[in-house]
């Protein structure tokens, strides 16, 4: 049985004072339950967010790093910096990361695998666009951007990531994808790993969902077959975070 996690992307958001301000609103909120909790933070947060939440069973995620642990690479964030500073997770091949930052499946690939050598947990994004969508390519490309993301990962590491499907028409518009939606895309994925790495594998890995999730739609998303939990955005800087971390009280 897959435990359920839901993590928030806090994007480009909160400054440290902020940061801490706003895990001790909801860490009373969202500890000691029977989901994973994961805060992922800007980098400069990430230490603040550490100390803040010591002695605590939530997790501290980046929401990017590089694939190279040194050298000439200004304004860029390691994973042994990260490590060492205290996370466990982070967050690979957002969508914002791919169109505005031109990441490729390739430079994902890389990412994904330094994090594993590194002991930090990739929560590896995929997506369409709406245009996407209409064109009816929707699980070809996921399938395409899941195959590349796991290039020479083997099988004990692959078992290690979690996967995000975010279609990107429903990132911060309001606007979510149906269960039924939702459904087939984690499902396609959970295929799409299966494939490749077998049966016992594809039934571990995570898949989680994201796209303006919140505490009305997180119940009926989460309680799909092949959906693992959520990867929140703007509704994990509110305490209305806490709602959906509790989505069975819902």
């Amino acid at each position: 049985m897959r435990k359920k996690m839901v993590a928030g992307n806090w994007k480009m958001n909160m400054t440290p004072r902020e940061t801490v301000e706003l895990i001790r609103t909801l860490k009373p909120m969202v500890s000691d339950t029977d989901v994973d909790v994961v805060f992922c933070v800007p980098a400069i947060d990430i230490v603040p967010a550490v100390e803040a939440l010591k002695d605590s069973d939530i997790g501290i995620g980046a929401e990017n790093m590089f694939y190279e642990e040194k050298g000439a690479y200004t304004g860029e964030v390691s994973p042994n910096m990260l490590a060492d500073a205290g996370v466990s997770y982070v967050i690979v091949g957002h969508s914002e990361r791919r169109q505005y930052f031109n990441e490729t499946d390739e430079i994902v690939n890389k990412k994904v695998r330094k994090a594993i050598e590194h002991e930090l947990t990739p929560i590896i994004c995929c997506g369409e666009t709406l245009e996407q969508r209409e064109q009816g390519v929707t699980l070809d490309l996921i399938k395409k951007q899941i195959v590349g993301a796991f290039m020479h990962v083997s099988p004990e590491n692959a078992v290690k990531c979690i996967i995000a499907y975010e279609p990107i028409w429903a990132i911060g518009t309001g606007r979510v994808a149906s269960s039924a939606q939702a459904q087939e895309v984690c499902q396609g994925i959970r295929t799409t790993i299966r494939n490749i790495y077998g049966s016992v594998i594809a039934e571990q890995i995570r898949i989680l969902y994201g796209g303006s999730v919140n505490a009305g739609n997180a119940k009926e998303l989460f309680t799909e077959e092949d959906i693992d939990g959520g990867l929140v955005g703007g509704a994990s800087l509110k305490p209305e975070f806490a709602k959906i971390v509790n989505y069975k009280k819902l």
